[in-house]
C-alpha cells in the first residue's frame, strides 16, 4: 500500500502568507423605488408638459393613459413597500398614486363630460381639486421635515406647483400655469437623481447623498 508523502511546509526562509478569502459583495435587496421613482417621473413630466402647453388643449385627454399607468406603478410600489414594512415609502407612494389617478380621472371626466359638470362650474371644480391636494401636500411637506432634505425640497416644489396652478385658474393666467409646469419639471429632475442613486446602490455602488433632515430625532 502506498503511503502518501506529506506536503512539505514552508521553511524558515519562506514566511507563511495568510491571504484572507475574498468576500463576494452581498446582493442588495430589491427596492420598491425601482418601480416608484420611474412611475413618479413619467407622471410628473407628463402633467408638466400639459401645464406648460407642450400638449395641445385638444389632445390633453390622450396624455392621461400615461398618468394612469404612472398611478398603477405608484400603487404597485405602495404594496411592495408595505409588504417589506417600509411604511413611510408606502404612504408617500400611495399619496402620489392617488393624485395621479384623481388627476387623470378629472381631466378625462371633464373632456368627455362623464360627471355632468356644467361649463360654468368647470373652473370651480378645478379649484376644489387643486385646493384639496394643496392641503394634502402641505401636510406631506411638514412630515418631510424628518426625512432627508432632498425629499423636503421635492414635496415643497410639488406644493408650489399646485399653488401656481391654483393662482393660474383664479387669475386665468397662462404664465402662472406654465410656472406650475416648470416647477413639476424641477421635481422630475430630483426624481431622476433619486432613481440614479437607487440604481447605484442596488448594483453595488455608493448611495447618492440625500441631505440631512431638518428635524432630527
Amino acid at each position: 500500500m502506498a503511503i502518501p508523502t506529506p506536503t512539505p511546509g514552508p521553511g524558515p526562509e519562506q514566511p507563511v502568507r495568510l491571504v484572507p478569502p475574498v468576500a463576494e459583495p452581498a446582493a442588495a435587496a430589491p427596492a420598491p423605488s425601482m418601480v416608484g421613482f420611474p412611475s413618479f417621473l413619467v407622471g410628473a413630466v407628463t402633467i408638466a408638459m400639459v401645464l406648460i402647453g407642450v400638449v395641445p388643449a385638444t389632445a390633453v385627454g390622450a396624455s392621461m393613459p400615461i398618468v394612469l399607468a404612472a398611478a398603477a406603478g405608484m400603487f404597485l410600489a405602495t404594496i411592495w413597500s408595505a409588504r417589506i414594512g417600509d411604511n413611510a415609502s408606502a404612504g408617500i407612494s400611495c399619496i402620489v398614486g392617488s393624485f395621479y389617478l384623481s388627476y387623470a380621472l378629472l381631466v378625462l371626466g371633464l373632456v368627455h363630460n362623464w360627471f355632468g359638470i356644467a361649463p360654468t362650474a368647470v373652473e370651480d371644480t378645478q379649484k376644489v381639486f387643486t385646493i384639496a391636494w394643496i392641503t394634502i401636500l402641505t401636510v406631506l411637506v411638514l412630515a418631510a421635515l424628518r426625512l432627508p432634505s432632498i425629499f423636503l425640497l421635492m414635496f415643497t416644489l410639488v406644493d408650489v406647483s399646485l399653488v401656481f396652478n391654483l393662482l393660474g385658474i383664479i387669475q386665468t393666467s397662462a404664465n402662472l400655469t406654465k410656472a406650475s409646469g416648470w416647477a413639476l419639471m424641477a421635481v422630475g429632475a430630483i426624481v431622476v437623481y433619486l432613481f440614479l442613486g437607487t440604481v447605484s446602490h442596488i448594483t453595488g455602488g455608493r448611495e447618492f447623498p440625500l441631505g440631512r433632515p431638518v428635524l432630527h430625532a
